[in-house]
């Protein structure tokens, strides 16, 4: 276990667990979190035997949004220290796919999440609010315990639509919902978000870490780390390309995948009916 800013990190399974650590403050957000998530975040990008990262809090909740400590210091023109977000930046570059390096080249917030090149689920196991809905709006994947509460807030605090949740929202749930969620910060449960498709899966509160796990340990154990590195890219490059440039992209990336190692070993272990042995990246 590694201990950041508000953050410990873990590793097990090929699963990098990064957990929100202020359960007192229903893991509130600060910006020694930020620091601590990005530089979490960099280690499970750069090691290897990391296949798949989960993001979750400890505790009853998620991340409750910012801590109004800290938005009571930003109204009186204090801020804290976030760390220097380029001190982790080369862990965030592109090295599979399609570049993403200026797409999603903000460091301060969490468009790194998109070039991160393991796949990134968020486990909602409580409250999200404000910040911490709009980190786990980052996130690859999302899931839910049924009985969490999810809500925008920023209406309610006389603030705006923050840190790009209103390019995200609508690309999720479409501009209607987006804007239902945003205008009214209603708070929706994890079942809700299910059926809007803020989140791909609801589960029951009781069996919620089992649930996630064994979700992470399928893409960990029977998938390639390339080709999921390779899809991720493309799909995200996919929201800045027209349909003639995203099969482009699709017919740029098909001849090297054919020689990949990770090609012969997909063909073999079918066909040997065993587990798969693909590299590490």
């Amino acid at each position: 276990m590694t201990d950041y800013p508000d953050v410990l990190y873990t590793v097990k399974d090929r699963i990098g667990t990064i957990t929100l650590n202020r359960p007192d403050r229903l893991n509130a957000y600060t910006p020694a979190m930020a620091d601590g998530v990005r530089r979490a975040m960099a280690a499970a990008a750069q090691d290897g035997q990391v296949r798949v990262i989960v993001l979750t809090g400890a505790g009853r909740g998620f991340c409750a949004g910012a801590d109004m400590e800290v938005l009571n210091a930003t109204l009186k023109g204090e801020r804290g220290s976030t760390g220097n977000p380029e001190d982790v930046a080369p862990a965030f570059a592109s090295a599979y796919g399609p570049k993403l390096d200026q797409d999603f080249a903000d460091m301060t917030r969490f468009a790194y999440f998109m070039r991160t090149k393991k796949p990134i689920i968020a486990a909602i196991n409580g409250p999200a609010a404000g910040m911490g809905l709009i980190m786990a709006l980052y996130a690859d994947i999302r899931f839910a315990a049924d009985k969490a509460v999810l809500t925008t807030a920023f209406a309610q605090r006389g603030l705006i639509a923050e840190h790009g949740i209103s390019w995200l929202l609508p690309k999720l749930v479409g501009p209607a919902h987006a804007l239902d969620l945003l205008l009214s910060a209603r708070r929706i449960s994890g079942k809700d978000a299910e059926q809007l498709g803020l989140v791909n899966r609801a589960f029951p509160q009781e069996s919620f870490v089992q649930d996630v796990q064994a979700y992470a340990r399928l893409l960990a154990d029977t998938v390639s780390p390339r080709s999921m590195a390779v899809m991720k890219a493309q799909v995200w490059k996919s929201c800045f390309q027209n349909f003639g440039e995203a099969l482009a992209t699709a017919d740029a990336e098909m001849p090297p995948s054919f020689q990949w190692p990770d090609f012969k070993e997909g063909v073999s272990h079918f066909l040997e009916k065993r587990a798969p042995r693909f590299a590490d990246i």
